[in-house]
């Protein structure tokens, strides 16, 4: 079994301060100031993130608001927009899904992917990784960092070493040397009181735990000693679990150069077609496909998705659905294009009670 998980190709990615990020994209002019999203300063209102200028005065994410402006008389207080930070989260898990079906979200702003199986970027988790950082700063205009590693818990950790808009690996062979001088504070479950703890024994560091008598942590930890010890050897047997049913499968591409026509599009469309087919051939027996759409993103950042409902007996494949689609899609605003997707959407079950397919029910702006 240990061997099995330590073969595992385990990304967590994690957006730098996520909300803060968006309501930056919203408005540029909060992108040089100091800012929280939160509640208001001059009553109980509390921090929810903020940036990372506000960061360099002391402010952080859980402080009440009021301490966060004594600490910063400057600071700029924002609202949260529970839609807009959604919205970026499913864009997010969109991209994820272009890598592997193995996703498990830890909070809006935070996932763990599993790409052991994925043969994209010639299989490497590093590479995959990249793509995705790359693909999420390019669709949603806000920067994520990754961490890489061979299980759970150090990918995790991994995502914080380089932040913000950072990546690091932690290879299988580098998972010993790596953790021997990780500090103790870095693992999951170490708070203020177990590390306090942890130094009344003079153990900091991971090497601490691994020269320390066992019945020791035993007698003062309990079963979390057992958790310790594994971490600290870089064991961690925790899969990669995906907590919710898919509702969609996609791809896309953002072109380096933007399609200026109807004829450029339809060049690009075969290379999706044949991407998203490997994708519902990998699709679980679960899920039935209730709706194929193409989704476009115009060179002024507005975008426009055409959807079309099967019928039951329907090829979730054909090509002359999706160019048609396609073509309604671009006559939205005929100007080029930077970025096409094609998707299903999903439902669990069978297909009996879906509706006939309308010639081309759509989606707005």
């Amino acid at each position: 079994m240990l061997g099995e998980i330590s073969m595992r190709k385990i990304i967590h990615v994690d957006a730098d301060c996520f909300y803060a990020a968006l309501e930056m994209r919203e408005n540029p002019a909060l992108r040089d100031v100091p800012l929280a999203v939160g509640g208001n300063p001059d009553g109980r209102g509390v921090v929810a993130t903020c940036n990372y200028l506000a960061r360099q005065y002391g402010v952080r994410s859980a402080m009440a608001s009021a301490n966060a402006r004594r600490l910063c008389p400057n600071l700029v207080f924002v609202k949260p927009n529970f839609n807009l930070y959604k919205r970026a989260s499913e864009e997010m898990r969109e991209i994820f899904a272009q890598f592997s079906d193995l996703i498990e979200p830890a909070s809006l702003d935070e996932a763990y992917l599993d790409v052991s199986e994925s043969e994209q970027c010639r299989g490497s988790a590093t590479l995959i990784a990249s793509q995705i950082r790359q693909l999420v700063y390019q669709e949603i205009g806000i920067t994520v960092s990754a961490g890489i590693a061979p299980v759970k818990f150090l990918a995790k950790i991994a995502s914080d070493w380089n932040k913000p808009n950072g990546m690091f690996t932690v290879s299988p062979a580098e998972v010993a040397t790596f953790c021997l001088n990780l500090p103790l504070t870095k693992l999951p479950g170490v708070g203020k009181a177990t590390s306090t703890k942890l130094a009344r024994l003079g153990l900091f560091n991971c090497r601490d735990i691994l020269q320390c008598d066992k019945d020791l942590l035993v007698s003062t930890f309990g079963k979390y000693s057992y958790s310790l010890i594994q971490m600290s050897e870089g064991k961690d047997s925790r899969l990669v679990k995906p907590n919710h049913a898919r509702k969609s499968i996609s791809i896309e591409r953002t072109y380096s150069a933007d399609l200026d026509n109807q004829a450029a599009l339809a060049e690009c469309l075969p290379e999706l077609m044949d991407g998203l087919r490997q994708r519902y051939r990998n699709l679980p027996k679960q899920y039935t496909v209730l709706k194929k759409y193409v989704k476009l993103k115009f060179d002024n950042f507005q975008h426009t998705t055409m959807e079309m409902t099967l019928s039951q007996n329907a090829d979730p494949l054909c090509f002359d659905d999706f160019q048609r689609l396609m073509t309604v899609g671009w006559c939205r605003q005929k100007r080029a294009v930077r970025l096409m997707g094609l998707g299903f959407r999903l439902a669990e079950g069978s297909h009996s009670s879906l509706q006939l397919p309308l010639p081309f029910p759509c989606s707005g702006l």
